[in-house]
């Protein structure tokens, strides 16, 4: 699990930082680099079970509302029939955007809930 955290944790820093370009920077920098925060947390053996819940509770409201927005995964699976959204690094479209930000949402909930259920374990 070591491993797992410090690898996600780097990856959730990389990902802030391509941030960096996007339309609403100052939303998900903070998304990835909170998420990166308790992977490294975890990775030092540290767990704040009822902040990770929270968190990812708040990023789990957050995926529903990109699933169901105008321009939401909705849209691009019924609109656009799940038209490839890496095919290229610029979101041409606003559904590929939110798509992708969805994706993005998914990992980190995946992870954070992942950390949520160790940190049980260990408190048992």
């Amino acid at each position: 699990m070591k491993f797992f955290n410090l690898t996600f944790c780097i990856l959730f820093i990389i990902s802030a930082g391509l941030q960096y370009n996007d339309p609403d920077p100052y939303l998900w920098i903070p998304i990835y680099l909170i998420g990166a925060a308790i992977s490294f947390q975890a990775f030092k053996g540290k767990y704040y079970p009822k902040f990770t819940l929270l968190i990812a509770g708040l990023f789990f409201i957050y995926c529903i509302y990109l699933f169901f927005d105008k321009f939401g995964v909705l849209t691009w699976l019924n609109d656009h029939n799940a038209e490839n959204i890496a095919g290229s690094m610029k979101a041409s479209e606003p559904w590929i955007e939110e798509t992708r930000e969805f994706f993005g949402l998914l990992i980190l909930i995946t992870v954070l809930t992942l950390n949520y259920f160790k940190s049980r374990r260990i408190s048992k």
